[in-house]
């Protein structure tokens, strides 16, 4: 297996496009950034930052996002960056943009315009709300799309009462969503290319790809016309517990085996085995009171016991680790999960490793994120030796 041999163009900020051009750098993609000469990509000033000192060489989302890409500085609403643009699409296979719908098409480099000069380019759209539709131009900040794609009503989960209010997910979590179904369409679009095709334009709305994640929860308002809430009321398929030392598990309900290794992992108290909660009805007709004894349990041992005596049962449990847990977790050490990029500014760092592991190709990271325009004059250089 080869690692992906494709030329992608980057002009999107943030998370959400820089993301995908991530994925496809980290499988071997040659990824051209374009940054706004002077500035960059805003997320360069939006930290963490290395010792608390803002630097916009030295974010740490930055950081993350751009491993593997060159840098090029370029003012696409000049004549001569247009130019230079369009130069570098010719040669490209991918163009990732995040611009609102129509924004590149005022100066004169919509898709069709894009098109014209190269049939075979893929150009991935990844808008908050996508290139159609009624609310197509408007513009959004996570939040705006957390609620949006309905997953922010679920949020958090296993709340008391609906008296505790929806919330935010994590971070720019579906910010990443989007990435990621950005990336996957694109790798589609590619193969469907390359197999006979043409180039395509690839619509990615950030609020469908949020809202597809809860599909299951969906699928139960659809199906059977329950309206899914953050209580988990009359939800018998997993229960959030405080183990001792104040840390905190998730334990599996969903299924008459998955009970019956917990019940195991408990020391098989007396009440497991009685009515009502020796039946998976009866469990969940008693969801309430099953929550207060499982937590009751749960704060005798430690995250780590209860997490290993229930999965040595053969159920499923998970700790909801904090990210000093994730660090230190032995299995994301034990597949080399972590890796140190050395970079010219921020020094030595860990980073999330590509989470898949292909056995006869190397993904490891060839280099750090670039330093803004720092492959300016290489990349065009290349272009003028092409041109020739």
């Amino acid at each position: 297996m080869d690692a992906l041999k494709a030329r992608v163009i980057e002009l999107a900020d943030f998370v959400a496009g820089p993301y995908c051009g991530k994925l496809l750098a980290d499988f071997g993609a040659d990824v051209i950034k374009i940054e706004r000469p002077g500035r960059g990509d805003d997320a360069r000033y939006i930290g963490p930052f290395k010792d608390d000192t803002p630097n916009p060489e030295a974010s740490g989302t930055f950081l993350y996002l751009n491993t593997n890409k060159r840098s090029v500085e370029l003012d696409i609403e000049t004549d001569e960056g247009r130019a230079a643009f369009l130069q570098l699409v010719r040669t490209a296979d991918v163009l990732i943009e995040d611009k609102m719908p129509g924004e590149l098409a005022k100066l004169g480099l919509g898709y069709e315009d894009l098109r014209a000069i190269n049939p075979n380019l893929v150009v991935t759209s990844i808008t908050p709300f996508g290139q159609i539709g009624p609310y197509s131009s408007y513009k959004a900040y996570h939040l705006n799309l957390y609620h949006a794609s309905g997953q922010g009503y679920l949020l958090p989960m296993w709340a008391i009462n609906l008296d505790v209010p929806p919330c935010q997910g994590p971070g720019y979590l579906g910010l990443f969503d989007g990435g990621m179904a950005g990336a996957t369409a694109t790798l589609a679009a590619l193969f469907w290319r390359d197999a006979g095709g043409t180039g395509q334009h690839v619509d990615v709305s950030i609020q469908h790809a949020m809202m597809t994640l809860e599909r299951s929860q969906l699928r139960r308002f659809i199906d059977d016309g329950v309206d899914p809430n953050r209580t988990g009321k009359g939800r018998l398929l997993e229960s959030l517990v405080e183990c001792a030392g104040g840390e905190f598990a998730v334990v599996i309900l969903s299924s008459q085996q998955q009970w019956e290794g917990l019940w195991r992992a408990m020391g098989k108290p007396e009440w497991g085995a009685q009515p009502p909660f020796d039946t998976q009805k009866g469990r969940a007709d008693n969801y309430a009171e099953l929550r207060v004894r499982l937590n009751d349990w749960a704060k005798t041992i430690s995250q780590d016991e209860l997490f290993h005596r229930i999965q040595r049962e053969g159920s499923a449990a998970a700790p909801i680790l904090t990210a000093e847990g994730v660090f230190a977790l032995e299995q994301f050490r034990g597949r080399g999960h972590f890796v140190t990029i050395d970079h010219p500014v921020a020094g030595p760092l860990e980073y999330i490793a590509q989470p898949t592991r292909p056995s006869n190709v190397d993904l490891e990271p060839k280099r750090p994120a670039p330093l803004l325009g720092q492959h300016t004059q290489e990349v065009l250089a290349e272009l003028a030796e092409k041109g020739n």
